[in-house]
């Protein structure tokens, strides 16, 4: 499926990328009262089998719980029907049904949608990496798997989404980190500016020990990364022979011009540098 939009069972189903995600996602809660939400008994509901969030904080939830103590549960979860027994898997909300649960809860509001496997996925991916609490890691991987798995390019992501192209591409690019990297990120550790400034390390690993041990903001922590460059490509570099740096400096005091000779394993490059044809035509002259 290349297109986001899904409808409700109980109406044609259309395929309008962008505008089917805001009926879907966005306009749920505005059901309320029509067909197309029903209560079911909370017991009869499952969490996706592929749900893309991998962690809920406790924090939120506790918070989400008193707020379904004090009003009960707004908006309704999104589902699709398993098997012919009443049950249903949750496509959108697994944090409300959580929550639900503490709060004693015995029914849930929820609005059905006929969904493939694939597309249950795409929505489940879609409707978390709209959320604000999601970690970087967690969003980066909703988008790369709609690009891998559904096709879906960077560009109509973030127009689809109100995400910028660069924030997506950003976030992407965290997954190349290592894993003990990646791990420091998920705990809160490593901030995703951080992470961004690491990628440009030689060893994104030991400069991000030295990070969470001694403080560092991002600034310092881009500085560190630069110096750690620098140090690198200095080690890396040979020392010039010093007779060669000798012949060198002769030629460039009897010409007057700056010389580089750069030997190579047979023979070797001869450079000589000149600011104005007045002096390419007294260098012509000298070896004519």
């Amino acid at each position: 499926m290349s297109e986001f939009g899904v409808e409700p069972r109980s109406g044609p189903r259309k395929r309008g990328l962008g505008m089917g995600l805001s009926a879907l996602l966005g306009n749920a809660a505005d059901l309320a009262g029509a067909d197309g939400v029903r209560r079911v008994p909370i017991e009869f509901l499952r969490p996706n089998a592929v749900q893309p969030r991998r962690h809920f904080g406790e924090d939120e939830l506790a918070a989400l719980t008193e707020s379904i103590r004090a009003k009960g549960v707004l908006q309704p979860l999104l589902v699709r029907r398993l098997g012919g027994d009443g049950h249903y898997e949750i496509i959108a909300g697994e944090r409300r049904w959580r929550a639900a649960q503490r709060a004693g809860c015995h029914e849930l509001p929820v609005v059905v949608y006929e969904l493939s496997d694939r597309e249950a996925l795409e929505v489940a991916l879609l409707e978390n990496v709209q959320r604000q609490d999601l970690t970087p890691l967690e969003e980066a991987e909703g988008y790369r798997r709609l690009i891998d798995e559904f096709g879906h390019t960077q560009e109509e992501l973030a127009r689809v989404l109100g995400k910028s192209r660069s924030h997506i591409a950003n976030l992407i690019r965290l997954l190349a980190l290592p894993a003990p990297v990646r791990t420091m990120l998920e705990s809160g550790e490593l901030t995703a500016g951080h992470a961004r400034a690491l990628l440009g390390a030689d060893d994104p690993a030991a400069l991000a020990n030295q990070v969470v041990a001694q403080g560092l903001n991002v600034r310092q922590t881009e500085a560190l990364v630069k110096r750690e460059r620098q140090q690198a490509a200095t080690s890396r570099r040979k020392p010039r022979d010093a007779d060669t740096v000798a012949l060198e400096r002769d030629l460039s005091s009897r010409l007057g011009l700056p010389v580089r000779l750069q030997p190579r394993r047979q023979g070797g490059t001869l450079s000589i540098a000149y600011r104005s044809l007045d002096q390419l035509d007294d260098l012509i002259k000298r070896l004519t």
